[in-house]
C-alpha cells in the first residue's frame, strides 16, 4: 500500500474532469492534481450518434487516456472504493490512498445494461443495438442498412439520462437513410419513452414533431421497456394500458442511467444517489473542499458534454477561490446543449439552462434554434469534434462567460 499526496485530486478523467483539471492548469500552473481513472481509452461520446447514422466511423470517437492527461498532471490509473470526506482521502481498489486538499468528483454515470432484462444477453445481436456503447454503435448503421422492411424499435427509459435527445436522433437518422432509400413506407417506426412528452423543453417540440409526422413515426409515452426476447425478437414494455409485446425487427435501446455505485453508497451522495451540489456553485452541500461537475452531481440540468463545458470554469473559479480565501462565486446557471440530429444535413440545436430556460449562443439571424438548420449540422458534424479535443480538454474557454453571484 502507498499514498498520495495532491493539492486536488479529481475523480474521473472523462470529458468533465478533463475539462477541470486543463481549466485548474491554465489558471494556476504549480497546482499539484492528481487524475484518478482506470480507463485506457478516452471517448466523444457526442459522436456515437453519427457513427450509428453512418456519418462517422468509431475510431474517430476515441484517443487513448494517456494522449489526453493534461501536462503536470497525474495520471492514477485505479479505481475509487471508497470516500472518507471526513480525513481528506480516497480509497482505491489497489489499497492505495489518495490524499488531497481539494476533491472535484466527475465519475460520469452508470449505464444499468442489466437494468432491462436481456438486453445483456443479446446487444449486438438479434437486431438488438444501442448507441450507447462504442461496441454496437456500428451495429446500429449496420441494422438500418439492413432494413428494408418491418418494424423498428426506439426507446428511451426514465429520467435523467445523459443526452436525453439520443434516443430519438437514432430514430431520425435510421429514418432519412430508410427515407433516402424508398423503403420508409415499408417499415413502421415506434417510438417509446418513460417520458411524458417527447422533449423536456417544451419550445422545440413543435420542429421535432414535424419530423415525427415526416417519418411517420408512432409515439408511445409513459412506456418502459422492460424485456427483450432477442431469439423471438420481441421486446416487453410496461405502459398506462398494462404490459405489451411488440414484436420488432431491430430495436435502439438507451439503458436506464444511474450513480455509479460507488458514488450512491458515499458519503457524498444525496437521497436519490448523486453527488450533492449546491446547482449554482457546484461545491458540495456539506463538504466544502469538494465540487462536483458532469453527470454524477446532483444539479437539475441536462447531462450532456456541451453541460461539463460550461461547468469546468465554474468549478475551477470557486475552487481557487476557496483555496485563497477569495470572497465571491461563479455561477452555473444550467447551461445544455442538445443538437437533434433531425435529418442528415439538419439540427434542430436545443439549448437552454435550468427551468428550460432558452440559452442560445447565436443570434437568432444566424442560428434559429427552433428550427432545423444546416449551419447546425456543420457545428455538430465538423465543429464540436473539434473544439472537444482542441479546446475543452485543454483548457481553453471561448465563448464561455461565468456569472458572478451577487
Amino acid at each position: 500500500m502507498s499514498e498520495q499526496q495532491f493539492d486536488v485530486a479529481i475523480v474521473g478523467a472523462g470529458a468533465a474532469g478533463l475539462a477541470v483539471a486543463a481549466s485548474l492548469k491554465k489558471r494556476q500552473a504549480d497546482l499539484s492534481i492528481g487524475l484518478i481513472d482506470p480507463a485506457e481509452k478516452h471517448y466523444y461520446q457526442p459522436g456515437w450518434t453519427m457513427v450509428g447514422g453512418g456519418i462517422f466511423s468509431a475510431g474517430t470517437t476515441a484517443r487513448t487516456m494517456a494522449s489526453l492527461i493534461p501536462s503536470g498532471c497525474t495520471w492514477t490509473r485505479q479505481s475509487v472504493v471508497h470516500f472518507h470526506p471526513a480525513n481528506n482521502a480516497i480509497e482505491l481498489d489497489n489499497h492505495d490512498t489518495v490524499r488531497y486538499e481539494q476533491l472535484v468528483v466527475a465519475p460520469g454515470l452508470k449505464l444499468n445494461w442489466e437494468g432491462v432484462e436481456g438486453l445483456v444477453e443479446n446487444l449486438g445481436r438479434n437486431g438488438v443495438t444501442s448507441n450507447y456503447s462504442y461496441a454496437t454503435a456500428p451495429y446500429t448503421w449496420e441494422l438500418v442498412q439492413n432494413l428494408q422492411a418491418g418494424r423498428a424499435l426506439f426507446t428511451q427509459p426514465p429520467m435523467p439520462i445523459k443526452c436525453a435527445g439520443a434516443p430519438q436522433k437514432a430514430m431520425y437518422l435510421s429514418a432519412d437513410h430508410w427515407h433516402s432509400q424508398g423503403c420508409l413506407k415499408d417499415i413502421e417506426i415506434d417510438f417509446s419513452t418513460a417520458t411524458p412528452g417527447l422533449f423536456g423543453v417544451a419550445d422545440y417540440v413543435p420542429a421535432l414533431m414535424e419530423y415525427v409526422e415526416r417519418y411517420g413515426a408512432h409515439l408511445n409515452f409513459q412506456t418502459t421497456l422492460k424485456r427483450i426476447n432477442g431469439e423471438e425478437r420481441v421486446a416487453t414494455f410496461d405502459s398506462p394500458e398494462g404490459e405489451i409485446d411488440k414484436p420488432f425487427d431491430m430495436i435502439h435501446v438507451c439503458p436506464p442511467q444511474c450513480a455509479p455505485d460507488f458514488i450512491s453508497s458515499s458519503p457524498l451522495a444525496d437521497d436519490a444517489g448523486w453527488v450533492d451540489v449546491n446547482q449554482d456553485t457546484l461545491q458540495h452541500n456539506r463538504y466544502q473542499n469538494i465540487w462536483s461537475c458532469g453527470d454524477a452531481m446532483s444539479a437539475p440540468n441536462a447531462k450532456t458534454a456541451a453541460a461539463a463545458r460550461a461547468q469546468a470554469p465554474v468549478v475551477a473559479e470557486n475552487l481557487l477561490a476557496c483555496r485563497a480565501n477569495r470572497g465571491g462565486s461563479r455561477i452555473y446557471n444550467g447551461y445544455g446543449s442538445c443538437p437533434l440530429t433531425v435529418e442528415r444535413g439538419k439540427i434542430v440545436l436545443a439549448e437552454f439552462g435550468y427551468g428550460g430556460k432558452l440559452l442560445p449562443t447565436f443570434p437568432k439571424a444566424v442560428l434559429n434554434g427552433l428550427r432545423p438548420t444546416r449551419l447546425a449540422w456543420h457545428l455538430k458534424a465538423d465543429m464540436l469534434p473539434w473544439i472537444y479535443w482542441n479546446a475543452m480538454l485543454k483548457g481553453h474557454e471561448w465563448m464561455l462567460k461565468t456569472e458572478t453571484r451577487p
